[in-house]
């Protein structure tokens, strides 16, 4: 059973986030719900690693003094599974827009496909795209994208140790990466499209791993809320 004292000294909440919902909302959310259930005021909690709306699976969450941990499990090794969309690309690089560009994928071959994948092992240079959270000038990238506005993105070093291609079903690839703390997944389906001499963009996004913390060890929102409620 935990209790205010154990969320106030520190605790660390594997959630399984929704489909849709920000980062924020989650943590929003279950801070809402600690407050309510010991009646306090406040209650620091954070999350360490934000997934976009349209990403599921880990989240971590901590609580308390242990918010002064997140730093720690960010810099951690994060594992992806999820679907690259050959054929197309988005201005967000991800489902958010809507696609402004068609390629033809009829040169495509499984072969091809795999050995793409190599291009991209290793420490890499990698663009973030211009639908992030990233600050330039104290403005969100995303801000400056909504309003058409474009501007210079410098590159990023990441490190990707596993790309692995799980299932072709053409215009569809299913794949496994992991990769550095910085990695934008949807960065990696673009940029895998241009190596394809196509064009692509990511259409689903799971979290699977952060370090040794994995998304079957989390729970979902209602069953944290759930279990808080019954003092579990």
């Amino acid at each position: 059973m935990r209790t205010l004292e154990d969320f106030k000294e520190g605790q660390v909440l594997l959630i399984d986030k929704p489909l849709e919902w920000t980062s924020f909302q989650v943590v929003n959310k279950l801070r809402w719900e600690i407050r309510q259930r010991f009646n306090i005021k406040k209650i620091k909690v954070g999350h360490a690693g934000t997934l976009d709306p349209l990403a599921t699976g880990l989240l971590i969450l901590c609580t308390g003094k242990f918010t002064k941990k997140i730093d720690t499990y960010q810099a951690q090794e994060k594992e992806y599974t999820g679907t690259i969309t050959l054929g197309a690309t988005t201005p967000s690089y991800d489902l958010e827009t809507e696609v402004n560009e068609l390629f033809s994928t009829a040169h495509i071959t499984h072969e091809a496909i795999h050995d793409a994948t190599l291009q991209f092992l290793g420490e890499i240079d990698q663009k973030p795209p211009i639908f992030s959270a990233i600050k330039k000038d104290g403005v969100r990238l995303y801000e400056l994208a909504r309003k058409g506005q474009t501007t210079e993105i410098k590159t990023r070093k990441i490190t990707i140790s596993t790309f692995e291609i799980t299932k072709i079903d053409l215009p569809n690839i299913d794949f496994r990466v992991v990769c550095s703390k910085g990695t934008y997944i949807r960065s990696l389906a673009f940029d895998f499209g241009e190596a394809l001499n196509t064009g692509a963009h990511l259409s689903a996004l799971r979290r699977t791993k952060i370090g040794d913390f994995s998304v079957e060890k989390a729970v979902k929102i209602d069953a944290f809320i759930q279990s808080l409620k019954a003092g579990l």
